[in-house]
C-alpha cells in the first residue's frame, strides 16, 4: 500500500525534473499536506540533485508523516532515496531504497509516464507490484508474489479488529478503485499459505492457515462489506472449540458488513467439509468482537470425521478424545443476545465406541432438543449401552427442555443385568457464562443380578442382588456427588454403600470416594467364592474414607471382624490360616503350633479381626486388640484368637506393610501360588 500513498509524490518529482537536466542544479519542494483518496501525507520533503548534463540525478523525498484512515495503515519519517532518470516517450523511473524507522528496507521501484505507472515493492523473494492507466484512473491493480502476511497486517485489521497475524505468505492479483468520493473496492483472488493468528485476548489462534479465497471487500468512512468465497484449511481454536482442517480444506462462502461503531453482520455463512459437515445460516459479531448472535442450519452424512476436526477439545475435557463416531446426524443451533436460545441434534444409528472400553452406545436415534424459552418436545433411544462394564439394555429418553433446562418427561427405565435402573427427575443445563455443564438426576436399582455383574466385571462368581435408591445425585464442576446409598445383598449378608462420589468421571485420573459398611455377611460363602480357604462364621466390618484415583486405592481406613451367632460354627481351615500369615506378614504363636497346623484340616476359633490403614501406599495394621484405634508401635496384633482344641492364635508382627506387596500378596493368594510352609 505505500505504493498508492507515494504516487502522488511521484508526481510532484516531475514536476521539479520537467525543465529536464541540461543544466546544473537542485531542486526542492516543502509540501505541508498532500490528500488523495487513499492518504494523507504531512511534512513532505522533496530534494533533486541533477548535475549538468548527467544521465540522471538523485532523489530524496522525506514524509513526516502518512495516514490511510480506510485501510488502517499509519507510518513516521518515511525516506526514500533513488536515481531518477528519463524514459522515452515523457517517462521517468527511479529505482531505490525505502527506509521506515523499526523496520528493514524495502526495495522500491517507479515508472511513470503519461499513460501508465508501474510501481513495484520487494524484499527477497516476496514482491508486490502496482499498474495503473491514464484511462482508469480510479483503478489500480496489485500482483502479490510471497508477501508476507505483515505487509497487509493493517489492512485485515480493520476487517477483524483485537488481531494480529504473525505468520503467512500471500499471493493474489487484486483490483483497487478509489472513485473521488473516497470509497475503497478490493476485489480478486488471494492465497495465504503457512498462516498463523492470535487475538489479542488470545480467545482466537489459527496455526498452519492455508486460504485461496475470491475477495470483494468495499470500505468507505467506517461502513464496510465484505464478500469471501473459496477453500480454508489449516487449524483454529475459537474459545474451547477446536477446528482441525489440515489435509482436507472446507468450501467457504461468506457475506458481511459493518457501519460505525457497529460489529459485523454476516447474512450469509455456508461451511461444506465433504459428507462430514454442511453448515449455512447468519450470525452477528458485536463491536466487542464477541457473538451476539447466531443461526445455523447442520448436516452430516458421515459422523465419522467429527472427532477429529470439530469436537477434540470439547471431548478431551471429558477424557473421551479417542472416542469412535459413526453413523448420520443433523442439528440446528441459534444464538441471540450473546446467550443459546435453541439447539436440536437429530441422530440416525449413531455409533460411539471408547477404544478404552470405558463405555459403548450402538444405534443412538431421535432427536435431543434444548430450548431457553417455551417448550420443546424430544425423544432419544438406544439399542445397547455399556459403562465400565456395566450392560445397559435397549432404552428411551422422552424429554422436554424449557427455561434453559432439558428435563426427562417421565422415568427412564434402563434394563441391567435382570433387574433394572429408574432415571427419575433428571434435568441437564448446558454450560454457560457463569457455570460449565450442570446435571441433576435420581437414580433407583431393583433387583440387579449382582452375579452377572461381577461376571462382568472378570470378578469371581459372587450371588445376591443389588438394590438401591440414591435419590438425588448432582453433576457440577467435573465432579459427580451421590446423596443416599446403595445396598447390596451378597453372601447373605448385607453392603450398604454411602457418601459415593466421583470426580471427573470421564476425565484424567477419575476419582471415586465412598464408605462401605458390611454387615453378617457368611464368612463360608465369600471364601469359597474367592477359594482362599474356608472360614464358617458371620463377618461385619466396614471401608470408610476410600479413595480411588484412575481406580486404584489411595486411601481407607477398614476394619472386619466376626461377629459371634448362636448356632454358627466357628472354623478356619488350614489352608485359611496359611493365605492369612502369607498375606498378613503374620506368623503362629508358637513353633508347637506350626508343627500342629499339618496334622489337622481345621482349627476352631472364637474371634477374627485385621484392621488397615491404607495412606502413601503403606498399610498401618492392627489386629483384634486394636481394631478401633491401631497402634503404630513394633508390637504385635492378633489377627485369629483359637478356641478348643488344638488350640491355634495367628499373630502379626509387621505393623507397617508396603500396600503395593500386599495386593502382589493377595493376587498371589487368590491364583493359589501360595504353598503351605510346616515349620
Amino acid at each position: 500500500m505505500l505504493l498508492r500513498i507515494l504516487r502522488p509524490c511521484c508526481w510532484i518529482v516531475l514536476g521539479l525534473a520537467a525543465c529536464g537536466p541540461a543544466w546544473a542544479r537542485t531542486a526542492e519542494a516543502r509540501i505541508a499536506r498532500v490528500t488523495t483518496p487513499v492518504a494523507t501525507l504531512e511534512g513532505v520533503q522533496v530534494q533533486l540533485a541533477w548535475p549538468a548534463d548527467a544521465a540522471q540525478g538523485q532523489l530524496t523525498m522525506h514524509m513526516r508523516q502518512v495516514r490511510a484512515a480506510d485501510l488502517g495503515y499509519r507510518f513516521r519519517d518515511l525516506q526514500w532515496r533513488c536515481p531518477l532518470r528519463r524514459l522515452p516517450r515523457s517517462g521517468w523511473a527511479c529505482d531505490g531504497v525505502i527506509d521506515a524507522p523499526g523496520a528493514s528496507p524495502l526495495r522500491l521501484s517507479v515508472r511513470l509516464d503519461d499513460a501508465s505507472t508501474e510501481a513495484s515493492l520487494a524484499r527477497g523473494a516476496s514482491r508486490l507490484a502496482l499498474q495503473r492507466s491514464t484511462d482508469t484512473p480510479d483503478l489500480t491493480r496489485i500482483d502479490l508474489t510471497r508477501v508476507p502476511v505483515q505487509w497487509a497486517a493493517a489492512l485485515a485489521a480493520q476487517a477483524r479488529p483485537g488481531g494480529r497475524f504473525s505468520q503467512g505468505r500471500l499471493d493474489g492479483r487484486l483490483a483497487i478503485t478509489t472513485p473521488r468520493d473516497g470509497a475503497v473496492h478490493v476485489q480478486g483472488p488471494l492465497a495465504l499459505a503457512g498462516g498463523a493468528l492470535q487475538s489479542d485476548d488470545g480467545s482466537i489462534v489459527g496455526e498452519n492457515l492455508d486460504a485461496h479465497l475470491d475477495i470483494d471487500y468495499r470500505t468507505h468512512e467506517g461502513s464496510s462489506q465484505l464478500a469471501l468465497d473459496g477453500t480454508l484449511g489449516g487449524e483454529a481454536l475459537f474459545g474451547e472449540t477446536y477446528l482441525g482442517l489440515a489435509g482436507q480444506p472446507v468450501r467457504l462462502a461468506l457475506r458481511g458488513e459493518t457501519s460505525p461503531g457497529q460489529g459485523w453482520r454476516f447474512p450469509l455463512i455456508e461451511w461444506r467439509d465433504g459428507a462430514t459437515l454442511h453448515a449455512h445460516g447468519s450470525a452477528r459479531v458485536g463491536a466487542d468482537n464477541a457473538l451476539a448472535a447466531l443461526d445455523l442450519t447442520l448436516d452430516g452424512g458421515d459422523a465419522a470425521g467429527l472427532r477429529d476436526r470439530y469436537l477434540s477439545a470439547l471431548l478431551g475435557k471429558f477424557g473421551m478424545s479417542d472416542v469412535e463416531i459413526s453413523g448420520q446426524w443433523n442439528g440446528r443451533i441459534r444464538l441471540a443476545d450473546g446467550r443459546l436460545q435453541q439447539a436440536s441434534a437429530t441422530l440416525h444409528d449413531v455409533d460411539l465406541h471408547d477404544p478404552r472400553e470405558r463405555f459403548i452406545l450402538r444405534g443412538l436415534d431421535g432427536t435431543v432438543a434444548f430450548s431457553a424459552g417455551a417448550s420443546m418436545a424430544s425423544e432419544l433411544r438406544w439399542r445397547q449401552a455399556r459403562m465400565y462394564g456395566l450392560d445397559f439394555g435397549e432404552t428411551r429418553l422422552p424429554f422436554d427442555s424449557r427455561d434453559g433446562a432439558l428435563m426427562l418427561q417421565e422415568n427412564a427405565v434402563v434394563p441391567l443385568f435382570g433387574g433394572r435402573t429408574l432415571i427419575h427427575d433428571l434435568r441437564i443445563v448446558p454450560p454457560n457464562d457463569a457455570a460449565g455443564l450442570q446435571m441433576d438426576f435420581g437414580l433407583t436399582l431393583e433387583a440387579v443380578d449382582v452375579g452377572a455383574m461381577a461376571k462382568a466385571f472378570g470378578l469371581p462368581a459372587f450371588r445376591g442382588e443389588l438394590n438401591g435408591e440414591i435419590p438425588h445425585a448432582r453433576y457440577a464442576d467435573d465432579q459427580l456427588t451421590f446423596d443416599g446409598g446403595l445396598s447390596l445383598g451378597v453372601f447373605d449378608g448385607a453392603v450398604q454403600i454411602t457418601r459415593l462420589a466421583m470426580e471427573r468421571p470421564f476425565g484424567t485420573a477419575p476419582t471415586l470416594s465412598a464408605d462401605i459398611d458390611i454387615s453378617d455377611v457368611d464368612l463360608l460363602r465369600l471364601t469359597e467364592v474367592f477359594d482362599f480357604g474356608s472360614i464358617t462364621g458371620r463377618l461385619d466390618g466396614y471401608i470408610h474414607g476410600l479413595r480411588l484415583v484412575d481406580w486404584t486405592p489411595v486411601r481407607f481406613d477398614a476394619a472386619f471382624a466376626t461377629d459371634r451367632k448362636p448356632g454358627v460354627r466357628q472354623r478356619i481351615s488350614q489352608r485359611a490360616v496359611q493365605n492369612i500369615s502369607s498375606v498378613g506378614d503374620a506368623s503362629f504363636v508358637s513353633s508347637l503350633q506350626g508343627q500342629l497346623i499339618g496334622l489337622f484340616d481345621d482349627f476352631g476359633y472364637s474371634r477374627l479381626g485385621i484392621r488397615c490403614q491404607l495412606n502413601n501406599e503403606v498399610c498401618l495394621m492392627g489386629g483384634l486388640g486394636d481394631l478401633d484405634t491401631p497402634r503404630s508401635d513394633s508390637s504385635g496384633f492378633t489377627i485369629v484368637e483359637g478356641a478348643g482344641l488344638p488350640r491355634l492364635t495367628v499373630v502379626g508382627y509387621n505393623r507397617r506393610v508396603d500396600w503395593p506387596t500386599l495386593v502382589e500378596r493377595m493376587k498371589a493368594v487368590g491364583k493359589g501360588d501360595v504353598k503351605p510352609v510346616i515349620d
